[in-house]
């Protein structure tokens, strides 16, 4: 896999957003646009800024794509987790407690709660800019 896209509408915050949680900015934020864009994504007189984000081991990334023309849309704003299509991006973290106050302060809000799976994990889901479901996953042993 070479990346997953996201499309956001605030740009920074969803780049703050994702720095917070650990990935690294990939250079700066990019404009896209032209004849071969619209081709690819299938839509008329495409105007976009990316961002690349990469997870600190170098091998994931992610897309934050800002929609300036034609406007971004979606079905359900803050969608639930059992809406179909790619729902949230997990990140493995050390101390689940420190991350999500941590997130707080970028706007981050608990979907549910902070769970135990067996003497395994600590998960939860966090929702994020734009609706992004973020999934966390503290490992016990």
């Amino acid at each position: 896999m070479d990346h997953v896209g996201v499309v956001v509408d605030d740009l920074e915050a969803a780049i703050s957003f994702f720095v917070e949680l650990g990935m690294e900015l990939d250079g700066g934020t990019t404009p896209v646009e032209g004849d071969w864009v619209d081709r690819v994504v299938g839509l008329d007189e495409v105007r976009v800024e990316i961002a690349f984000l990469r997870t600190p081991d170098g091998y994931g990334r992610l897309e934050l794509t800002k929609f300036h023309n034609p406007p971004a849309t979606t079905a359900e704003p803050n969608a639930p987790a059992n809406t179909f299509g790619l729902r949230r991006v997990m990140f493995a973290v050390d101390d689940i407690d420190d991350v999500i106050a941590r997130m707080r302060a970028h706007g981050a809000e608990l979907v549910g709660e902070v769970a135990r799976y067996e003497d395994l994990y600590r998960l939860c889901y966090l929702r994020g800019p734009d609706g992004i479901i973020v999934a966390l996953a503290e490992q016990l042993r």
